[in-house]
């Protein structure tokens, strides 16, 4: 520990050397190498010394004496500038911290009302040994398509109790909830990610005289989508081949052989407070649970559709494409969390499972333990800002676009957004940054009529790199908002799901970058390459993976 004390201390010691100055006037920011310092910095630490939040936050310190060009005046402006606008300047974020400790809040109740055990109970019937419940969990993620925080929320905190029953690690569980959560949430024909992602189109295309539909680029890009099909295939193969591998396996090792599905020195995101309210409470019948589960889903899809039409301009038509684009997926899931909180309240009191105040208590005991989750997000959004304004993302294009030939632009591109993610944390950030530059360079390259452009391989290659490489960021960046809410909502360490989830993840890209990008590039079928790297990723797992003892 001491170590990582001193090696804190000294990349602190060092970034305070590299960017104060005498002046201390703010400088003119490039991009350059030293723009990849600030999201580097945070993540090799938070890999080094497990301490996410610490991690974080010296990123940010040095990224603000970068801006600021001062130590005293980037210590001052992390705290009074950079941290405050991660919350005052962003409705979204306001939303995601109030919806994630209203889902903990309802988590809480459902804990001391008994009914988590009545799921376990229930489910235990049917899916009675490590098997069935990974593949349960993994099923769960698939039905719950629509929005990826949504999905990581549902099903960790739903199947949680039951899979440390049937002693599924929490780093396991984790893996399965964010591996069905974003690259799940990009693939469906309808769903926030599916919107927004065509929406980048509209402006390119604008621009370029492009007619064709920006939807139907979309569903052509889903097959090419290599990274979160692969995501999406290594998970279900590691659950029917019974095999993992690296830091995963010793997890996996540990909690079947003895029973602990957390590693020994492990910093749960969410408060232990809630299992042990879990463990203390009585048994009740598993409706008191499924009922507020089922309410959160049907208000969350009507809230979409309500504040779809809301959002709708005069004149637009009331089309399913229309509304959903228009809707408020963060509002939604407000309304869905807290009045499913107050029905599974109410269903307490009417059940006489518990009073007012003992369901207030648990309700509030179960909203402050998302605390840590949600300063680890105030961070990540932090450091997003910070690289967005030291130009991470600009760097990391500028050094890789003279490799570009139209062959090479998939691969490239897939790994340019896995970059940027990774560093940033922010696969729609990435998405947007890319978008915009990579059609009319896309364009550029091929040399061509733009309409026709659009519709070959390469090019939806190309764009499908950029949706799937941002997934890799936004599913394996310790710094990613959905990774963060995965190991909350499964009550992992957060550093441990990162750790055991990473070398998946790598993996996953290597096929996708290789099998994939590299073979359409080349001109090889879509499907074909879809079939190789399905081919890739078995023989990972038969020669390198290894059966999990019992």
């Amino acid at each position: 520990m001491q170590r990582k004390i001193l090696f804190i201390l000294f990349m602190l010691a060092a970034g305070t050397l590299l960017f104060a100055n005498s002046g201390g006037a703010a400088k003119t920011i490039e991009p350059s190498w030293i723009s990849l310092l600030p999201p580097l910095t945070a993540i090799t630490l938070a890999m080094v010394t497990k301490q996410a939040h610490v991690s974080l936050f010296l990123g940010i310190v040095i990224g603000a004496c970068f801006i600021t060009g001062g130590l005293w005046s980037g210590i001052s402006s992390s705290l009074d500038h950079y941290l405050v606008n991660s919350l005052a300047g962003s409705k979204t974020h306001t939303a995601i911290l109030m919806f994630t400790m209203a889902f903990g809040g309802l988590i809480g109740v459902m804990s001391a009302n008994g009914s988590l055990k009545g799921v376990i109970h229930a489910a235990s019937k049917y899916a009675t040994n490590n098997f069935r419940g990974q593949l349960l969990t993994a099923l769960m993620g698939l039905v719950i398509f629509f929005d990826d925080y949504a999905n990581s929320i549902l099903v960790g905190n739903m199947m949680r109790p039951f899979t440390d029953k049937v002693r599924v690690s929490r780093e396991k569980l984790s893996y399965l909830v964010d591996s069905t959560a974003a690259p799940v949430a990009s693939l469906a024909a309808v769903s926030t990610w599916s919107i927004f992602q065509m929406s980048l189109l509209d402006a390119p295309y604008t621009n370029h005289g492009i007619t064709q539909s920006t939807y139907l680029t979309f569903l052509q890009s889903i097959p090419y989508s290599f990274y979160c099909i692969m995501a999406i295939v290594f998970l279900f193969l590691t659950v029917f081949m019974k095999k993992e591998f690296g830091p995963m396996l010793k997890a996996e090792t540990r909690a079947q052989t003895t029973g602990a599905v957390l590693s020994e020195n492990a910093q749960p995101m969410m408060d232990k407070v809630l299992v042990a309210k879990m463990d203390a409470s009585v048994t009740s019948h598993w409706s008191n649970a499924v009922i507020p589960i089922v309410l959160v889903l049907a208000i969350t899809i009507g809230g979409l559709f309500v504040t779809g039409i809301q959002g709708l301009n005069p004149g637009d038509k009331r089309s399913l494409i229309n509304i959903i684009t228009a809707s408020d997926a963060n509002t939604a899931l407000i309304w869905g969390s807290f009045l499913s909180g107050f029905v599974a309240i109410g269903i307490s009191m009417i059940r006489g499972l518990l009073n007012l105040r003992d369901a207030m208590d648990a309700w509030i005991e179960g909203a402050r333990s998302m605390i840590l989750a949600c300063i680890i997000l105030i961070l990540a959004w932090t450091i997003g800002d910070i690289c967005a304004e030291i130009k991470t993302a600009e760097y990391i294009v500028e050094a890789t676009k003279n490799f570009l030939t139209p062959a090479l632009l998939p691969p490239i591109t897939f790994v340019t957004a896995a970059l940027i993610s990774f560093a940033t944390g922010s696969s729609w950030a990435t998405m947007s940054i890319l978008v915009p530059v990579t059609v009319p360079m896309a364009i550029q390259l091929m040399q061509g009529d733009p309409n026709a452009i659009v519709q070959t391989p390469i090019f939806i290659s190309t764009f499908a790199a950029v949706l799937s490489g941002s997934v890799f960021g936004d599913h394996s960046s310790p710094v990613a908002d959905t990774t963060i809410l995965s190991s909350t909502a499964s009550g992992a360490d957060h550093i441990d799901h990162v750790r055991t989830q990473l070398p998946y993840a790598l993996i996953c890209a290597a096929i996708a970058l290789i099998g994939g990008y590299f073979l359409t590039g080349i001109g090889v079928n879509v499907f074909v390459s879809i079939l190789v790297g399905c081919a890739m990723a078995f023989a990972f797992l038969k020669f390198f993976g290894k059966t999990v003892p019992a």
